[in-house]
Protein backbone atom coordinates (compact mmCIF):
# COMPACT_ATOMS: atom_id res chain seq x y z
CA UNK A 1 0.00 0.00 0.00
CA UNK A 2 1.14 3.59 -0.60
CA UNK A 3 2.27 5.45 1.95
CA UNK A 4 -0.23 8.43 0.62
CA UNK A 5 -3.26 5.80 1.18
CA UNK A 6 -2.39 5.95 4.98
CA UNK A 7 -3.84 7.35 7.97
CA UNK A 8 -1.41 7.24 10.96
CA UNK A 9 -3.11 7.49 14.43
CA UNK A 10 -0.41 7.88 17.34
CA UNK A 11 -1.40 6.68 20.81
CA UNK A 12 1.36 8.48 22.92
CA UNK A 13 2.76 6.44 25.72
CA UNK A 14 3.44 9.38 28.65
CA UNK A 15 4.41 9.13 32.83
CA UNK A 16 1.20 7.56 34.78
CA UNK A 17 -0.90 6.69 31.01
CA UNK A 18 -3.57 4.45 31.35
CA UNK A 19 -2.33 0.81 29.30
CA UNK A 20 -6.14 -0.63 29.29
CA UNK A 21 -6.57 2.64 26.95
CA UNK A 22 -3.87 2.66 25.15
CA UNK A 23 -4.34 -1.41 24.22
CA UNK A 24 -8.31 -0.61 23.57
CA UNK A 25 -7.28 1.87 21.45
CA UNK A 26 -5.23 -0.13 19.43
CA UNK A 27 -7.64 -2.55 19.23
CA UNK A 28 -10.56 -0.14 18.02
CA UNK A 29 -8.43 0.64 15.32
CA UNK A 30 -7.57 -3.02 14.41
CA UNK A 31 -11.58 -3.60 14.02
CA UNK A 32 -12.53 -0.63 12.10
CA UNK A 33 -9.29 -1.23 9.75
CA UNK A 34 -10.90 -5.32 9.36
CA UNK A 35 -14.05 -3.86 8.83
CA UNK A 36 -13.05 -1.24 6.43
CA UNK A 37 -11.72 -3.83 4.30
CA UNK A 38 -15.34 -5.44 4.06
CA UNK A 39 -16.32 -2.57 2.47
CA UNK A 40 -16.37 -1.64 -1.62
CA UNK A 41 -16.18 1.58 -1.14
CA UNK A 42 -13.49 2.37 -3.30
CA UNK A 43 -10.36 4.72 -2.26
CA UNK A 44 -10.98 4.23 1.50
CA UNK A 45 -7.42 4.71 3.29
CA UNK A 46 -6.09 2.57 5.41
CA UNK A 47 -5.48 2.86 9.13
CA UNK A 48 -1.56 2.94 10.38
CA UNK A 49 -1.57 3.25 14.34
CA UNK A 50 1.63 3.69 16.05
CA UNK A 51 2.67 3.86 19.79
CA UNK A 52 5.08 6.74 20.80
CA UNK A 53 7.31 7.49 23.33
CA UNK A 54 9.84 9.10 24.91
CA UNK A 55 13.66 7.28 24.86
CA UNK A 56 15.40 7.71 27.94
CA UNK A 57 16.35 11.09 28.74
CA UNK A 58 16.16 12.26 25.01
CA UNK A 59 13.16 15.09 24.20
CA UNK A 60 12.47 13.25 20.80
CA UNK A 61 9.50 10.56 20.97
CA UNK A 62 9.73 7.67 18.62
CA UNK A 63 7.93 4.77 17.64
CA UNK A 64 8.10 1.74 19.77
CA UNK A 65 5.20 -0.11 17.89
CA UNK A 66 3.86 -0.10 14.34
CA UNK A 67 1.15 -1.57 12.48
CA UNK A 68 3.01 -0.65 9.07
CA UNK A 69 6.54 0.10 9.97
CA UNK A 70 8.02 0.41 6.24
CA UNK A 71 5.88 3.35 6.47
CA UNK A 72 7.08 7.25 5.99
CA UNK A 73 3.83 8.92 7.17
CA UNK A 74 3.67 11.57 9.83
CA UNK A 75 0.46 11.37 12.43
CA UNK A 76 -2.55 12.61 10.99
CA UNK A 77 -4.00 12.65 14.82
CA UNK A 78 -2.01 12.18 18.21
CA UNK A 79 -3.78 10.70 20.88
CA UNK A 80 -2.89 11.47 24.77
CA UNK A 81 -5.29 9.16 26.82
CA UNK A 82 -6.30 9.43 30.59
CA UNK A 83 -4.28 8.42 33.07
CA UNK A 84 -4.78 6.05 36.73
CA UNK A 85 -2.68 8.55 38.56
CA UNK A 86 -3.11 12.28 39.57
CA UNK A 87 -2.70 14.40 36.24
CA UNK A 88 0.31 14.64 35.05
CA UNK A 89 2.87 18.26 36.16
CA UNK A 90 3.70 20.72 34.28
CA UNK A 91 7.30 19.26 34.93
CA UNK A 92 6.47 15.80 33.59
CA UNK A 93 4.60 17.14 30.85
CA UNK A 94 7.85 19.80 29.86
CA UNK A 95 9.72 16.79 27.77
CA UNK A 96 6.53 16.41 25.84
CA UNK A 97 5.25 20.39 25.22
CA UNK A 98 7.45 21.07 22.55
CA UNK A 99 7.27 18.23 20.47
CA UNK A 100 3.10 18.19 20.93
CA UNK A 101 3.49 21.63 18.82
CA UNK A 102 5.53 20.87 16.48
CA UNK A 103 3.81 17.95 15.63
CA UNK A 104 0.32 20.26 15.44
CA UNK A 105 2.17 23.25 13.76
CA UNK A 106 2.90 20.08 11.20
CA UNK A 107 -0.71 19.77 10.48
CA UNK A 108 -1.54 17.00 13.15
CA UNK A 109 -4.39 16.74 15.11
CA UNK A 110 -4.28 16.65 18.75
CA UNK A 111 -7.09 14.94 20.88
CA UNK A 112 -7.00 13.92 24.42
CA UNK A 113 -9.01 11.77 26.77
CA UNK A 114 -9.90 12.38 30.07
CA UNK A 115 -6.97 13.67 32.12
CA UNK A 116 -4.84 13.54 29.17
CA UNK A 117 -6.44 17.05 28.75
CA UNK A 118 -3.67 18.26 31.30
CA UNK A 119 -0.70 17.85 29.29
CA UNK A 120 -2.83 19.04 25.99
CA UNK A 121 -3.13 21.74 28.40
CA UNK A 122 0.42 22.23 28.87
CA UNK A 123 0.83 22.60 25.03
CA UNK A 124 -0.61 26.34 25.67
CA UNK A 125 -2.13 25.49 22.39
CA UNK A 126 -5.60 24.85 24.05
CA UNK A 127 -6.41 29.19 25.18
CA UNK A 128 -9.07 30.55 24.12
CA UNK A 129 -11.04 27.36 23.30
CA UNK A 130 -13.85 25.12 24.42
CA UNK A 131 -12.57 21.67 25.78
CA UNK A 132 -13.60 18.80 28.13
CA UNK A 133 -12.10 16.63 30.91
CA UNK A 134 -13.68 14.48 33.70
CA UNK A 135 -16.07 16.25 35.82
CA UNK A 136 -13.71 15.51 38.57
CA UNK A 137 -11.42 17.24 37.26
CA UNK A 138 -13.01 20.46 36.68
CA UNK A 139 -11.54 23.03 39.17
CA UNK A 140 -8.16 21.26 39.24
CA UNK A 141 -8.10 22.08 35.59
CA UNK A 142 -9.86 25.39 35.80
CA UNK A 143 -7.52 26.42 38.52
CA UNK A 144 -4.17 25.73 36.51
CA UNK A 145 -5.29 26.84 32.93
CA UNK A 146 -7.70 29.66 33.48
CA UNK A 147 -7.69 30.76 30.07
CA UNK A 148 -9.55 27.55 28.58
CA UNK A 149 -13.49 27.38 28.54
CA UNK A 150 -14.12 24.10 30.26
CA UNK A 151 -17.27 22.30 29.14
CA UNK A 152 -18.17 19.57 31.27
CA UNK A 153 -21.43 18.90 30.41
CA UNK A 154 -20.29 17.38 26.80
CA UNK A 155 -18.23 14.29 26.52
CA UNK A 156 -16.71 14.68 23.92
CA UNK A 157 -15.98 18.18 21.61
CA UNK A 158 -14.58 17.73 18.15
CA UNK A 159 -12.83 22.01 17.69
CA UNK A 160 -10.91 19.74 14.19
CA UNK A 161 -7.35 20.72 14.88
CA UNK A 162 -7.72 19.48 18.47
CA UNK A 163 -10.58 16.94 20.40
CA UNK A 164 -11.06 16.39 24.33
CA UNK A 165 -13.11 13.88 25.52
CA UNK A 166 -14.23 13.55 28.91
CA UNK A 167 -14.38 10.44 31.00
CA UNK A 168 -11.89 7.94 31.72
CA UNK A 169 -13.75 5.34 29.10
CA UNK A 170 -14.86 8.04 26.52
CA UNK A 171 -11.89 6.52 24.61
CA UNK A 172 -14.23 4.37 22.95
CA UNK A 173 -16.20 7.57 21.94
CA UNK A 174 -12.94 9.08 20.88
CA UNK A 175 -12.11 5.79 18.43
CA UNK A 176 -15.31 6.08 17.00
CA UNK A 177 -14.97 9.41 16.43
CA UNK A 178 -11.97 8.87 14.53
CA UNK A 179 -13.19 5.92 13.19
CA UNK A 180 -16.05 8.62 11.60
CA UNK A 181 -13.47 11.59 10.45
CA UNK A 182 -11.08 9.05 8.56
CA UNK A 183 -13.01 5.74 7.39
CA UNK A 184 -16.72 7.07 6.87
CA UNK A 185 -20.27 6.99 9.16
CA UNK A 186 -20.65 3.28 8.34
CA UNK A 187 -17.19 1.64 9.30
CA UNK A 188 -17.94 3.60 12.62
CA UNK A 189 -21.53 2.17 13.26
CA UNK A 190 -20.32 -1.33 12.62
CA UNK A 191 -17.22 -1.14 14.24
CA UNK A 192 -19.45 -0.26 17.61
CA UNK A 193 -22.41 -2.71 16.83
CA UNK A 194 -19.42 -5.55 16.48
CA UNK A 195 -18.14 -4.24 20.17
CA UNK A 196 -21.37 -3.44 21.40
CA UNK A 197 -20.36 0.09 22.52
CA UNK A 198 -22.83 3.36 21.79
CA UNK A 199 -22.16 5.49 18.98
CA UNK A 200 -21.15 8.72 19.42
CA UNK A 201 -23.53 11.30 20.94
CA UNK A 202 -23.46 10.27 24.55
CA UNK A 203 -22.98 13.58 27.26
CA UNK A 204 -20.70 13.30 29.59
CA UNK A 205 -23.98 15.56 31.56
CA UNK A 206 -25.84 11.57 32.09
CA UNK A 207 -23.32 10.63 34.22
CA UNK A 208 -21.76 13.75 36.47
CA UNK A 209 -22.50 14.01 39.68
CA UNK A 210 -22.93 17.59 41.09
CA UNK A 211 -19.68 18.32 43.05
CA UNK A 212 -20.35 22.07 44.16
CA UNK A 213 -17.23 24.05 45.36
CA UNK A 214 -16.86 23.72 48.88
CA UNK A 215 -13.01 24.84 49.18
CA UNK A 216 -13.71 29.02 48.18
CA UNK A 217 -12.62 30.04 51.68
CA UNK A 218 -15.92 32.30 52.40
CA UNK A 219 -17.44 30.73 55.72
CA UNK A 220 -20.81 32.19 55.59
CA UNK A 221 -21.47 30.88 52.38
CA UNK A 222 -19.95 27.60 52.98
CA UNK A 223 -22.35 27.91 55.77
CA UNK A 224 -25.49 27.88 53.60
CA UNK A 225 -24.33 25.86 51.19
CA UNK A 226 -24.06 23.04 54.07
CA UNK A 227 -27.67 23.90 55.10
CA UNK A 228 -28.52 23.45 52.03
CA UNK A 229 -26.70 20.51 50.99
CA UNK A 230 -28.96 19.09 54.40
CA UNK A 231 -32.36 20.42 53.24
CA UNK A 232 -31.78 18.73 49.70
CA UNK A 233 -31.98 22.17 48.47
CA UNK A 234 -35.87 22.19 49.29
CA UNK A 235 -36.01 25.53 51.60
CA UNK A 236 -34.77 28.21 49.02
CA UNK A 237 -36.74 31.16 50.27
CA UNK A 238 -34.06 33.95 49.72
CA UNK A 239 -34.60 35.97 53.45
CA UNK A 240 -33.56 32.29 55.10
CA UNK A 241 -30.51 32.57 53.18
CA UNK A 242 -29.43 35.73 53.28
CA UNK A 243 -30.39 35.17 57.47
CA UNK A 244 -28.16 32.16 57.85
CA UNK A 245 -25.28 34.08 55.75
CA UNK A 246 -26.16 37.43 57.83
CA UNK A 247 -25.40 39.47 54.58
CA UNK A 248 -27.58 41.62 53.11
CA UNK A 249 -29.76 40.38 50.15
CA UNK A 250 -27.42 42.12 47.55
CA UNK A 251 -24.19 41.13 49.24
CA UNK A 252 -24.94 37.48 49.81
CA UNK A 253 -26.10 37.18 46.04
CA UNK A 254 -23.03 38.22 45.07
CA UNK A 255 -20.87 36.28 47.08
CA UNK A 256 -22.59 32.84 46.74
CA UNK A 257 -22.52 33.56 42.85
CA UNK A 258 -18.40 34.41 43.27
CA UNK A 259 -18.36 31.14 45.72
CA UNK A 260 -20.06 29.03 43.59
CA UNK A 261 -20.32 29.83 40.27
CA UNK A 262 -23.79 29.55 40.22
CA UNK A 263 -26.66 31.18 41.53
CA UNK A 264 -29.01 30.02 44.43
CA UNK A 265 -31.35 28.99 42.49
CA UNK A 266 -29.34 27.04 40.00
CA UNK A 267 -27.81 25.57 43.11
CA UNK A 268 -30.59 24.60 44.85
CA UNK A 269 -31.85 22.79 41.18
CA UNK A 270 -28.67 20.58 40.84
CA UNK A 271 -29.48 19.67 44.52
CA UNK A 272 -32.68 18.43 43.39
CA UNK A 273 -31.64 16.98 40.46
CA UNK A 274 -29.01 14.95 42.19
CA UNK A 275 -31.09 13.77 44.35
CA UNK A 276 -34.15 12.81 42.09
CA UNK A 277 -31.38 10.68 39.97
CA UNK A 278 -30.85 8.56 42.99
CA UNK A 279 -34.03 8.39 43.19
CA UNK A 280 -34.62 7.36 39.46
CA UNK A 281 -31.84 4.99 40.04
CA UNK A 282 -33.10 2.99 43.23
CA UNK A 283 -36.62 3.04 43.03
CA UNK A 284 -40.05 2.75 40.48
CA UNK A 285 -42.12 5.38 42.32
CA UNK A 286 -44.24 7.28 39.85
CA UNK A 287 -42.71 10.28 38.12
CA UNK A 288 -45.06 13.26 40.17
CA UNK A 289 -43.94 11.32 43.67
CA UNK A 290 -40.23 12.18 42.36
CA UNK A 291 -40.95 15.26 41.81
CA UNK A 292 -42.72 16.22 44.75
CA UNK A 293 -39.97 14.21 47.08
CA UNK A 294 -37.45 16.95 45.70
CA UNK A 295 -39.13 19.41 46.26
CA UNK A 296 -41.37 20.25 43.19
CA UNK A 297 -45.49 20.75 43.47
CA UNK A 298 -45.59 21.01 39.11
CA UNK A 299 -43.91 17.64 37.56
CA UNK A 300 -43.88 19.18 34.40
CA UNK A 301 -41.00 22.17 35.93
CA UNK A 302 -39.53 19.12 37.36
CA UNK A 303 -39.31 17.27 34.07
CA UNK A 304 -38.08 20.72 32.49
CA UNK A 305 -35.26 21.51 34.75
CA UNK A 306 -34.06 17.93 35.25
CA UNK A 307 -33.99 17.32 31.06
CA UNK A 308 -31.73 20.60 30.77
CA UNK A 309 -29.44 19.66 33.41
CA UNK A 310 -28.92 15.95 32.57
CA UNK A 311 -29.55 16.19 29.00
CA UNK A 312 -31.98 13.21 29.53
CA UNK A 313 -35.81 13.16 30.34
CA UNK A 314 -36.31 11.57 33.63
CA UNK A 315 -38.21 8.74 32.39
CA UNK A 316 -35.46 8.04 29.88
CA UNK A 317 -33.18 8.46 32.78
CA UNK A 318 -34.77 5.84 34.61
CA UNK A 319 -34.18 3.35 31.66
CA UNK A 320 -30.87 3.55 30.85
CA UNK A 321 -29.40 3.89 34.68
CA UNK A 322 -32.44 1.83 36.56
CA UNK A 323 -30.37 -0.47 39.58
CA UNK A 324 -34.24 -2.14 39.72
Amino acid sequence: MRDKDLIEVGILHYPGVQMAAVLGLADLFTVAQRIAGGHVTSGMAALRVSHWQQQDSENDLVRIEDSHPAATTMPNVLILPPSLEEPISPEAAAPYSDWLRAQHSSGTTLASVCAGAFLLGETGLLAGRTITTHWLYAEQFKSRFPDVHLDIDQLIIDGGDTITAGGLMAWTDLGLRLVDRYLGAAVMIDTAQTLLVDPPGRQQCYYSAFAPRLAHGDTAVLAVQLWLQKTGGKEIALADLTQRAGMEERTFLRRFQKATGMTTTEYCQRLRVGRAREILQNSRVPMERVAWDVGYADPGAFRKIFTRIVGLTPSEYRRRFSVG
